[in-house]
């Protein structure tokens, strides 16, 4: 069986999907961009080998944040940016789940979903740091969003990496007492009510789908709410600079589904590849009809301009430079060294460019650009929203 990525799904699958289904604006760009992604549609050059005289042709990436082809090259350059952001600390990895009793809403809503849990994760972790019963500072934390599960099926949830301290207004810096940051059901507890209780004020001022206008329906979906614990999930704390900036790279720019994960196209149904239930490092194969894939993906497509990835009390935009200058003095940790980092990034690409301008057909050759080769505007393009 050849092997397939998504634009190939989306090229076999695509008719019958847009014949019974309307796209949001963001899902046709990303659909677009997608399809068009590394073909004639974006233009790109010829390269030929200046020793056998081997030839290839090279389009251009899409760039787009939700297409499995062009994610590495974002990750590095983020991480790169990141580097000089890392605290001489340990690190710890929090995540913060909504219930899929919220399904529904979130899928009516989504921005207006997502800002919330975004808020609601950085005041309950602003609050537990400010209390000087754990803490008693200012933190530094980045959240990312996720909103998938190995299925594709909706799973929203928020990866926290905090540094392992907090600022304390007299400039030192306190780590945490007992070995571990926060309790976790403490922790489950308040996210739960500021998340509730946001929700509620949205209710309120009629920012919410009218399938939780009546006082009842409310009523319900806030008791599914409080019937189960809600999930925060602390996992150990992590090693250095280093290790925390390769941990952190495997969800910053991680996409819903990955072209490795798409094992092939079996008639109408698409295989995807998936962990075994209970058994860890097993995988098992999963069917998934090619419209109902086509469906699950796109409900993980963000909404129009909105940052998946934010930083928050040391590492928040208006004060960044001045927290982190504070916390390296309390800690007694050098300034970052630019020169040494950016040298770093550029060997990096060096090195990456040398690797894919060498001619893998004689092995003595680079590839050299002959010719550009300019969009194929002509090309059928998937359409937008019907």
């Amino acid at each position: 069986m050849p092997a397939v990525g998504l634009a190939e799904v989306l090229a076999r699958f695509g008719p019958a999907y847009l014949a019974q289904h309307r796209l949001t604006a963001a899902q046709a760009k990303a659909w677009r961009a997608i399809a068009a992604c590394r073909t004639a549609a974006l233009g790109g050059h010829l390269e030929s080998c200046a020793a056998c005289g081997r030839s290839r042709h090279v389009y251009h990436s899409c760039r787009n944040r939700h297409c499995p082809k062009c994610q590495t090259r974002a990750k590095e350059a983020w991480l790169a940016a990141r580097r000089r952001e890392v605290l001489p600390v340990p690190y710890f990895h929090l995540v913060f789940t909504l219930p899929h009793a919220l399904n529904g809403l979130i899928a009516a809503a989504p921005r207006r979903l997502y800002e919330t849990l975004f808020a609601a994760v950085a005041a309950t972790l602003g609050e537990f740091a400010g209390n000087r019963r754990h803490l008693g500072g200012e933190p530094a934390f980045s959240l990312v969003l996720h909103t998938w599960k190995q299925d594709l099926g909706r799973h929203v949830h928020v990866h926290a990496l905090v540094a392992g301290g907090a600022l304390a207004p007299s400039g030192e810096w306190i780590a945490p007492k007992k070995g571990f940051l926060f309790p976790v059901r403490a922790l489950s507890k308040v996210f739960r009510g500021k998340f509730v209780a946001a929700l509620e004020a949205l209710r309120a001022a009629g920012r919410l789908p009218t399938s939780v206008a009546a006082n009842a329906d409310w009523q319900r979906l806030r008791s599914r709410l409080y019937a189960h614990p809600w999930v925060v999930y602390a996992k150990q704390p992590l090693g250095g600079p280093e290790a925390v900036l390769d941990y952190l790279g495997r969800y910053t720019h991680r996409v819903a589904i990955s072209n490795e994960r798409i094992l092939g196209i079996d008639g109408h149904e698409v295989l995807l590849r998936v962990r075994a239930d209970g058994e860890s490092g097993r995988k098992r194969t999963l069917r998934i009809a090619g419209t109902a894939f086509i469906d699950r993906f796109l409900q993980h497509v963000l909404p129009c301009g909105f940052k998946r990835i934010r930083h928050y009390g040391l590492l928040a935009a208006a004060t960044k430079k001045a927290g982190l200058a504070a916390a390296r003095a309390a800690l007694g940790a050098p300034s970052p060294q630019p020169a040494v980092i950016e040298s770093v990034a550029a060997f990096l690409r060096r090195v990456s460019a040398i690797e894919y301008a060498r001619c893998p057909h004689c092995g003595n050759g680079e590839f050299r650009v002959v010719a550009v080769i300019r969009p194929a505007r002509h090309l059928p393009q998937p359409r937008g929203p019907p």
